[in-house]
């Protein structure tokens, strides 16, 4: 009976649109009451146990230093060399844009950052070469979807926090994805604009965007390096990443002043006020059902629900893409990476494989409505009609799901750089 009561709340709250934060505070309040102590100081002092961990530093970290690239030179010059390299080829400036946007995301870790920084360049200039509109921005949206799954990436160290698994492990396991994802939607640009051009290659122009680029093309060579190579942590490369950005734009490129950093650290941290309440409600929640044993309940139910790995694969990734339509992935994570993983593992996932799967899989909600916050920042950042974007995703969509397909049938794909 209590149990409905909650799902009852839960469902009631969401269908009065409110905040995913006091939803989540709503349904801990309620568990607290009726299954915990009933002292509801608790959920303040399991909260701040929760969040008090080094492991969450890259979180802010990475979205700073994202804000100051967008802001800054960067992201521009990122552009500007991907287009010198891809541009001369059928369907180039397309293939640039791919590849901006997969270089940009192994920096910032963001989806909507890629989208704003790489987008707002390249989507004039993708209609100024003949580019139609609807493959224009639906490229341009689902290419920034690359921020979430090729490392250093937000939900990923999310899941890591929630789930306990090594957070170094899984941006490895996000690489072969991120770049089948790329190479998917890189063959797609060049197949259907066979026949745009941009001339011939030009060594002088390659030449000078290497030269003026430079700075920004050794950012995520020193992010990644470092941490594939054992140098620092993920979070150490975060920090990295925020010193590193701020000496190149205020000193190198020298478009970022003073003041402009402080407006972006300020917005920034406004973002986080509504990240971290949210996180804080999930943990403590996490936090009281792994004190009751709930998750090792669920395995034991569950484990009796499906018959085998496929079943459970298929069910999961079903719940998943309808998840992803209704909530933003990092609520999504919070709440199910914690019951869902457990089980991934009884029935014989590798955790890591299965971090990645799920990634994925909520990766595709970015695009689909009526939660797809790509398609609403882009909307607002391109003026375009909500609907219309909606339909110029759909083939983007259709590749998406098989790359997931890929993704969670053949797990060697994510682990292989794992040994």
């Amino acid at each position: 009976m209590n149990g409905l009561l909650l799902a009852g709340l839960v469902l009631a709250l969401l269908a009065l649109r409110q905040y995913v934060v006091f939803v989540l505070a709503a349904a801990v309040i309620f568990v607290y009451v009726v299954w915990g102590d009933g002292r509801i100081d608790n959920i303040v002092l399991d909260g701040w146990d929760a969040l008090n961990q080094d492991v969450l530093l890259p979180i802010p970290l990475y979205m700073l230093a994202g804000a100051i690239m967008a802001e800054g030179s960067i992201a521009g010059q990122l552009v500007r060399v991907m287009r010198a390299v891809a541009g001369p080829i059928p369907g180039g400036l397309a293939v640039a844009t791919c590849l901006s946007c997969g270089l940009f995301a192994a920096i910032v870790g963001s989806s909507t950052v890629t989208l704003l920084a790489v987008g707002t360049v390249m989507y004039p200039a993708l209609l100024a070469a003949g580019y139609p509109k609807s493959f224009s921005l639906g490229l341009i949206c689902a290419g920034a979807t690359l921020g979430i799954i090729i490392p250093p990436s937000i939900p990923l160290i999310l899941y890591g926090v929630m789930t306990g698994t090594s957070i170094s492990d899984l941006f490895l396991a996000g690489v072969g994805p991120g770049l089948l994802l790329l190479g998917l939607f890189a063959a797609h640009a060049v197949v259907v604009n066979w026949r745009l051009r941009s001339g011939e290659w030009q060594l002088a122009e390659l030449l000078a965007a290497l030269r003026s680029g430079i700075w920004a093309l050794l950012m995520p060579v020193l992010i990644l390096g470092g941490i594939y190579s054992g140098l620092f942590t993920a979070t150490e490369s975060a920090s990295i990443a925020v010193v590193y950005a701020i000496v190149v734009e205020l000193f190198v490129y020298r478009r970022l002043d003073a003041r402009g950093l402080l407006r972006v650290t300020t917005e920034t941290t406004r973002l986080l006020g509504g990240l971290f309440p949210v996180l804080m409600m999930a943990l403590a929640l996490n936090k009281f059902l792994t004190f009751e044993q709930v998750p090792a309940q669920m395995v034991a139910l569950l484990g009796q629900v499906f018959d085998g790995p496929g079943t459970f694969v298929l069910a999961t990734n079903l719940l998943l893409l309808v998840v992803g339509c209704l909530m933003d992935i990092g609520s999504a994570i919070l709440i199910l990476a914690p019951i869902l993983q457990p089980v991934a593992e009884a029935q014989g996932m590798h955790p890591v494989h299965f971090g990645i799967m799920m990634t994925v899989n909520l990766e595709i909600g970015y695009l689909t409505p009526p939660m797809g916050l790509n398609l609403i920042v882009a909307m607002t950042a391109f003026r375009e009609n909500f609907w219309f974007i909606c339909k110029a995703v759909l083939p983007f969509i259709a590749l998406m799901l098989a790359g997931l397909a890929v993704v969670a049938l053949w797990p060697p794909l994510s682990l292989f750089l794992l040994g």
